[in-house]
């Protein structure tokens, strides 16, 4: 098969990462520069993506595009795509519940072939190896996989049933996410009342305790901007299956007070349960 060319759309933390091991196989790997940020062209340029003018540009020379994005702005996205009449293959790689994923297909059914994709792990850099996983066209899913084949980024396929790769990454993430800011609460309950160090100390005493980690507080608050759009998707399809909404819709109402710490590298625990502390 040849190599295809590549639009990733729009390289953040992971896309870019993503968008780099797709290069492996690729011809090319485009992004569309117009409008994004310094971070985003800096980002770019050290993974060594192909910046285009325009969307349109980008969508004309691309045989596959990768949708890594904010959920918010999912489908107003894949909109876009679907108004210049893409007839390639458009993988949904974002954190979104099934039903979104599905109208998402169905906006561009038209024209192109849409893989459902979920991406669960950290970004594909210093050793990470996170999987994609697939569903949708048996032919479409075979050229993802051949796409990220020898690379960081593994890949497995779900089946044909489009929402699938959705709700896998969603069930997780409401999961791990969730557990995360429960440490960040019971770890801040405890630091009230001078008993956070015994906390700790009782929690290593169990296995496979997140209370263990109260580091990784900091990095739940800088990346709270994320986290929480993505857990009222989970709520959402928790909802849609019957299931109650509510922990989740909590927990990513919680994140929405770390909003200010987008992307903080600096941040420390003390400044992350402060910040927390703050209504």
């Amino acid at each position: 098969m040849d190599q295809p060319t590549v639009g990733i759309l729009h390289p953040g933390s992971m896309g870019a990462a993503v968008a780099a091991c797709a290069a492996t196989n690729a011809t090319a790997v485009l992004w569309c520069e117009t409008g994004r940020s310094t971070a985003s062209v800096e980002r770019a340029a050290q993974f060594g993506l192909t910046p285009v003018a325009t969307l349109a540009e980008l969508l004309n020379r691309s045989d596959i595009v990768i949708s890594l994005c904010p959920p918010a702005a999912a489908e107003d996205l894949a909109r876009d795509v679907a108004g210049h009449h893409f007839a390639g293959v458009y993988v949904e790689a974002n954190a979104i519940n099934p039903e979104r994923t599905k109208r998402i297909a169905a906006l561009l059914e038209h024209g192109a072939t849409v893989v459902d994709g979920g991406v669960v792990g950290s970004p594909p850099i210093g050793g990470k190896t996170p999987t994609l996983y697939l569903a949708g066209p048996a032919a479409a899913t075979e050229r993802i996989e051949a796409l990220f084949a020898s690379t960081a980024v593994r890949t497995a396929v779900l089946g044909a049933e489009i929402g699938k790769a959705s709700a896998l990454k969603l069930a997780y993430a409401s999961f791990q996410k969730t557990s995360r800011v429960l440490v960040a609460l019971a770890v801040g309950m405890a630091r009230e009342h001078g008993v956070d160090q015994e906390l700790i100390e009782v929690a290593s005493k169990r296995n496979d305790s997140y209370l263990t980690e109260p580091q990784y507080v900091a990095k739940t608050a800088a990346r709270a901007w994320r986290w929480g759009p993505e857990l009222e998707e989970a709520a959402d399809a928790l909802a849609a299956a019957g299931l109650p909404p509510e922990m989740l819709r909590a927990a990513a109402s919680t994140l929405t007070r770390w909003n200010d710490a987008k992307d903080d590298s600096e941040l420390t625990l003390t400044d992350a349960l402060d910040r927390l502390a703050q209504p």
